[in-house]
């Protein structure tokens, strides 16, 4: 059998965090690569309805640690559940997304194992058996290739957006649910979640959002976001920002889109006027459709575009808006 797969799976209000399917995706490429299994590890309390939710993707098995400290997270309650089930079940590899809870406890629970900790990855590539992940540094500036030197488990973290959730392939039959048991009976939980931590108080959720008008700096002043607007209406999107627009106070800051705003990855993001800084681009690089539209033909928007349009927005947005007008009649 070849190297096993473990994914933990976070859940907020009786609901899998969309995340979890991103990691997912990750657990199944790789394990198609290295001639692997992928499990989910789920932790709560009256989670059934969770792991069968979990069971309908392609996996070995559904892990479940059910205890009445795991109902709500706590970084000691995780951290001593996990610690237990990866030393007792010795996986390859430990999976997880890069959200705030993921930050909390996953160096914890490094520490606790004595393992490495690998974070904020993009993506990695398989070379001759060995898995090399790829993390930005100097906030985005470069990437980095890193790899273990150590032996297992590898611990992991994936920025949100790095992979694709409608991606996760589903099983044709349920995999297999297994209750582990734990004791948690002496572990201090010296901790409690207060309010979940948001960015911005947001009044769009744009992670949600299947299309996506993106706009920057290109569209010269506040009055020309009526166009960008009557494009998104068209389009049934709905309208985000790159920094310079946000930080100029002509959309409000729960719109920007980047490592310093919100992540992305609907079915369409159209980028207009933006130029394509890495600040942005790990902000919406997961969308399934880019198309950008940009006077420079050099902007490095076009690098990662699907389709790309050079030219005057003042023109080609126009032109845009009445054939899809058209269309609709």
């Amino acid at each position: 059998m070849g190297p096993s797969i473990f994914v933990i799976a976070e859940h907020h209000e009786g609901k899998l965090n969309k995340v979890t399917w991103e990691a997912l995706v990750a657990g199944q490429r790789l394990a198609a690569q290295v001639d692997g299994t992928v499990s989910a590890v789920l932790l709560g309390h009256g989670v059934t309805q969770l792991a069968e939710e979990l069971a309908s993707k392609k996996l070995r098995d559904v892990l479940v640690i059910e205890d009445e400290r795991l109902a709500e997270y706590t970084p000691d309650g995780y951290t001593a559940a996990l610690v237990s089930v990866i030393r007792h079940e010795a996986p390859d590899f430990v999976l997880l997304s890069h959200t705030y809870q993921a930050r909390d406890f996953a160096p914890k629970l490094a520490a606790a194992l004595g393992k490495a900790l690998v974070s904020d990855c993009i993506g990695y590539r398989v070379e001759n058996g060995t898995v090399i992940y790829t993390r930005p540094i100097f906030q985005g500036k470069i990437n980095a290739e890193v790899q273990f030197t150590d032996d297992p488990p590898y611990l992991v973290t994936f920025q949100t957006g790095a992979f694709r959730a409608d991606e996760v392939e589903a099983a044709t039959t349920p995999a297999p649910i297994r209750s582990l048991s734990v004791d948690l009976s002496r572990v201090p939980i010296r901790t409690r979640p207060l309010e979940r931590f948001r960015e911005a108080k947001q009044a769009v959720d744009l992670s949600a959002a299947e299309r996506i008008v993106a706009v920057g700096r290109g569209i010269k002043s506040e009055e020309h976001l009526a166009l960008i607007r009557k494009l998104a209406d068209v389009l049934g999107a709905e309208i985000g920002a790159s920094r310079p627009v946000c930080d100029s106070g002509w959309l409000p800051m729960d719109r920007q889109i980047g490592s310093s705003g919100q992540t992305v990855s609907p079915k369409l993001y159209l980028a207009i006027g933006i130029s394509g800084a890495i600040q942005h681009v790990v902000g919406m690089k997961g969308s399934r459709t880019i198309v950008a539209i940009n006077k420079d033909p050099e902007a490095p928007i076009f690098d990662i575009a699907d389709y790309g349009i050079v030219g005057d927005l003042f023109e080609i947005v126009p032109a845009l808006i009445k054939a899809l007008e058209q269309l609709k009649e």
